[in-house]
């Protein structure tokens, strides 16, 4: 029998910004020990993300939009020496749209204003003057998203971590589980760095959740890995990027933005992978440059990176938190692909919260949040 070489209060199998997220919220109740199977932690996702935050997020999502919401004051104040620098860095977001898909604007304009976000209509000449390049077909109607910026992500999770060591916590990399029992009211985690002991593992291992729920025995949630393909432009010389917004296409759901003086875009591509190291393809990686081409009047000659992450769903596309029904402390922390950097100071409270079991965050009932919304039991319904 493996001999358990360290005892927490929590374990958490996963070191991406959900898991990172949820162990500083934990870290202030007891130990934490976060189990990261790979040798560096925010591998496969976090470390690939072009976080942007934004209120009107995914058109508008009423729940997404809530989870945001309950981030904001989080990441604009950070805790005293949470970071070194501001994690929010201001980016004008405009929404463009060819001729032929104006309405698409008027669309999301109405989504928007329904749930609080600020967005306003500006003409042709003003999406110009932000974007000198803007090609001539996208010169019509455009909106403009108030409150949203670039996110340090780095400088997050970070901050995370940091609070889960000062507080006694351990990370664990090259902790890849390989079994988990429950004796005693304690789940016993079997890793390739050593065994571990807790009464609470929670499982927010991205793309691998449901293998690690079958370690345990426990019923899947069918979580859905999606690839999303990122290219990296060098502009022209003569080009300055510094104020250039955020641009998204709200038919095609592509965008791009300035990053650290080239061009990031994604074609904003989501194809099932079974989980992986995700690598780009080449088809993505062209439609990438088609459409950054399409939206501007640049010519791309050349690719300077790419790469791929995997934004992991269940179907209604909202994230699965919560105690599983089928076994004793098991905590499920998943489904967050897309959104779950932005997210991630309101998910670390939930997290803490039902785990404590004083329910939702009050703030976030106020705000219209329900515990069914998110419970795994909607996806296991009997």
């Amino acid at each position: 029998m493996n001999r358990v070489s360290e005892t927490a209060d929590f374990i958490i199998i996963g070191g991406g910004i959900a898991g990172a997220s949820a162990g500083y919220e934990l870290c202030k109740k007891g130990r934490v020990v976060i189990l990261e199977k790979e040798s560096q932690l925010a591998y496969h996702t976090t470390g690939r993300s072009s976080a942007i935050f934004q209120l009107g997020y995914n058109k508008g999502d009423v729940l997404l939009h809530i989870l945001v919401k309950s981030s904001e004051d989080f990441l604009r104040h950070p805790p005293e020496g949470f970071a070194a620098h501001p994690l929010l860095t201001p980016r004008c977001l405009i929404h463009v749209a060819t001729v032929d898909t104006q309405d698409t604007l008027d669309d999301l304009y109405r989504k928007l204003t329904d749930i609080d976000v600020k967005v306003d209509y500006i003409d042709g000449a003003e999406a110009l003057r932000l974007l000198p390049v803007l090609a001539s077909e996208y010169q019509g109607r455009a909106l403009m998203e108030h409150g949203t910026a670039d996110i340090d992500v780095n400088g997050l999770h970070e901050g995370y971590l940091r609070a889960i060591k000062a507080s006694g916590g351990d990370i664990v990399t090259g902790a890849e589980v390989t079994g988990l029992t429950r004796k005693d009211n304690q789940w016993q985690v079997t890793t390739s760095a050593g065994c571990y002991q807790a009464p609470v593992v929670i499982n927010a291992a991205g793309a691998w959740v449901d293998q690690i729920a079958a370690l345990a025995k426990i019923s899947p949630i069918e979580i859905r890995p999606m690839r999303r393909t990122v290219i990296m432009v060098t502009p022209p010389e003569e080009i300055c990027l510094d104020d250039w917004p955020l641009v998204m296409d709200t038919a095609h759901k592509y965008y791009f933005k300035p990053d650290r003086g080239k061009i990031l875009m994604t074609p904003g591509d989501e194809k099932y992978v079974a989980p992986c190291d995700v690598q780009p393809e080449e088809l993505d990686i062209a439609y990438g440059a088609y459409y950054l081409e399409r939206a501007t009047n640049l010519k791309v000659d050349k690719i300077d990176r790419s790469w791929a992450g995997l934004r992991n769903k269940v179907t209604d596309g909202h994230p699965v938190v919560g105690f599983d029904p089928e076994q004793a402390g098991f905590f499920w922390l998943a489904g967050q692909g897309g959104f779950g950097i932005k997210t991630s100071p309101a998910m670390g409270r939930i997290v803490a919260s039902l785990i404590e079991g004083a329910g939702l965050p009050q703030d976030m009932i106020d705000l219209g949040l329900t515990e069914e919304q998110i419970s795994v039991r909607r996806i296991k319904k009997s």
